[in-house]
């Protein structure tokens, strides 16, 4: 049964909403490059058993590994170490509220490479739902002005946001060319998490790991559903509905970000929350709405 448009978008909603929380209990012990590396090469080496089991072909040329070393680089390495470290400064609310602009950097990007269209509808949905991301984290920018970390945490998820965009137009791209989900994403991540873990060592970070029950679990779980699973519905998603329209995940995305915070960390929802989470909907079905032919 093939599984709709809607429910490909609900399961990226839902499992990468949970995804900012779980990237917590990895940090601490282990080097962000280093878990960044864990968690993709854990998650190729899955695609890798499944790809097999479904016995579809992995065999390209140098020129097709350039390109999935492009898409990997970008989308499961760079942005993902920028994560990482802008939570080890802000909460992870906040690195949410970064992505919730991806739509607008997508549709541009997107516009200008390729020359998708952007219609007046989709840009105005982009922007109610990011005014609802703001309104619902206001109160968060208020610590900018009392610690100068928030100033390094928000530098670095400006430069994971750009770094998954461009991983989105890698994406795209290979999608043009005729590439697979499945071997896009398979080679991607045994490249970018391979990357990674060379990024670390570069740096001069340790080779360490975490035996923990709470690392091991949340690294299986971002490797095999925050991952594999999302990341198949993803960009399965790029190629239905369009990388504008697939990028608003990143303005959903924080509403269960925000939802995890209330019930495990103690967030404040406050009428503002209410308010955010209204427009954030409305931006939502304007979105997903079907243009009339």
């Amino acid at each position: 049964m093939p599984v709709s448009t809607v429910q490909l978008f609900s399961i990226c909603v839902l499992i990468w909403g949970s995804t900012w929380f779980a990237i917590t209990l990895q940090l601490g012990t282990v080097a962000p490059e280093m878990s960044v590396g864990y968690r993709f090469l854990l998650a190729s080496a899955a695609l890798f058993g499944y790809c097999r089991w479904r016995k579809l072909s992995l065999a390209f040329g140098l020129k097709q590994h350039l390109d999935f070393a492009l898409f990997g680089a970008a989308m499961f390495c760079i942005s993902y170490i920028f994560v990482y470290h802008a939570e080890t400064y802000i909460v992870s609310g906040m690195v949410a509220v970064g992505y919730s602009v991806s739509p607008m950097i997508n549709m541009l990007a997107a516009r200008t490479l390729f020359g998708a269209p952007m219609s007046k509808r989709v840009a105005l949905a982009a922007l109610f739902g990011v005014a609802g991301i703001v309104c619902i984290f206001w109160p968060e920018f208020g610590n900018v002005a009392v610690s100068r970390s928030v100033e390094s945490g928000v530098l670095l998820t400006i430069l994971s946001v750009l770094a998954s965009s461009a991983g989105s137009m890698a994406a795209l791209r290979n999608q043009k060319r005729g590439y697979s989900t499945w071997s896009s994403m398979t080679w991607g991540m045994l490249y970018g998490g391979a990357l990674s873990i060379a990024i670390g060592l570069a740096a001069g970070r340790p080779i360490g790991f975490d035996p923990g029950a709470g690392y091991m679990v949340s690294l299986v779980y971002l490797a095999l559903v925050g991952s594999v699973v999302t990341f198949a519905c993803y960009l399965t998603l790029i190629r239905r509905i369009g990388s504008d329209r697939a990028a608003y995940i990143g303005v959903m995305v924080p509403i269960v970000a925000l939802v995890i915070s209330f019930l495990f960390e103690k967030f404040a929802w406050t009428w503002f929350t209410t308010a955010g989470v209204a427009l954030s909907v409305i931006g939502n079905i304007l979105m997903l709405r079907r243009t009339k032919p």
